[in-house]
C-alpha cells in the first residue's frame, strides 16, 4: 500500500516544519518545500526519515517556481495540498496610517496571492477524495475585528478567505474539500514569545483538523478546535 502523500507548502522551519514533522510520524510521505538553497529543520527531519520527506524550492511569490513545481510533480497524487507560506508585517500589530504602500503590496501578494496562484497551479494533482486548504488566521475574519490593529496583515488573510471562497464556488470545484485554517495565536517567529500555544502542542491539533477535513465537501474556515470562524 503506498503513503499518502501531502505537499506543504511552507515547510522550512517553525509551524510548517512541525505539520511536516507530524505528518511523517502517522506514516505519511512529505513534500515540503523551502525557499532557497540553505539548510533548514526539514532538511534535517529528511536525514532521519530516508525516502520520507521530498524538498523542493519555492518562492510562492516567483511565477517561474511555481511553474516548475508543477512540473515537477506533474503525474504525482497529493493527497492533502496545504498552502502554509505568508508573512506578516514589520512593524508588529501595525495600523495601517503605518504601512507604506510597497509594503501593502507585499503582504497582500504572499499571503493572498501567491498562495492561490500556487493552488491553481497544483491543483490537478489533488484527486477527488483530497484536500486543498490554506493557512488564515482568525485575524482574517472581518465580523470577529472588535480590536482593530495589525490593519494590513488582517486584510492579507481576509482577501485570502475571499480568494478560497472565490475558487471553491467555480463549477468544477464545487465538490471538492477545502480548509481554511485558524491555528491560533502561536510561538513562532511571527506570533512571538507572548503566544499562548507552542509550537510543539499545536501541530497534532493542526493535522487533525486537516485531516478531519477530508471528504467534507465545499470550503471551511475552521479553528484549532474544528470549530467554524465568522466570515
Amino acid at each position: 500500500m503506498i503513503d499518502p502523500t501531502v505537499l506543504i507548502v511552507g515547510a522550512s522551519r517553525g509551524l510548517g516544519h512541525a505539520l511536516a514533522a507530524e505528518f511523517v510520524a502517522r506514516g505519511w510521505h512529505v513534500i515540503g518545500t523551502v525557499r532557497s538553497d540553505a539548510r533548514t529543520a526539514l532538511h534535517d527531519l529528511s536525514e532521519r526519515h530516508p525516502g520520507r520527506v521530498e524538498i523542493a524550492t519555492l518562492d510562492i511569490d516567483v511565477p517561474d517556481q511555481i511553474a516548475a513545481l508543477r512540473d515537477r510533480l506533474q503525474g504525482r497524487k497529493i493527497d492533502i495540498l496545504f498552502v502554509n507560506a505568508g508573512m506578516a508585517t514589520r512593524e508588529p500589530f501595525a495600523r495601517f496610517e503605518a504601512v507604506a504602500a510597497n509594503e501593502f503590496a507585499r503582504i497582500m501578494t504572499t499571503n493572498a496571492l501567491s498562495p492561490m496562484h500556487v493552488i491553481a497551479a497544483l491543483e490537478d494533482g489533488v484527486p477527488a477524495h483530497g484536500l486543498i486548504g490554506a493557512m488564515s488566521s482568525g485575524q482574517g475574519s472581518i465580523a470577529d475585528n472588535a480590536t482593530g490593529g495589525n490593519d494590513v496583515y488582517r486584510a492579507s488573510k481576509a482577501a485570502l478567505n475571499m480568494m478560497m471562497q472565490s475558487f471553491a464556488a467555480r463549477p468544477e470545484q464545487r465538490q471538492r474539500a477545502m480548509i481554511l485554517l485558524a491555528p491560533g495565536w502561536i510561538r513562532t517567529d511571527m506570533g512571538g514569545d507572548k503566544a499562548p500555544y507552542t509550537v510543539a502542542d499545536s501541530a497534532p491539533i493542526l493535522v487533525d483538523r486537516l485531516l478531519d477535513a477530508r471528504g467534507r465537501i465545499g470550503l471551511h474556515y475552521v479553528d484549532r478546535f474544528g470549530n467554524a470562524v465568522p466570515w
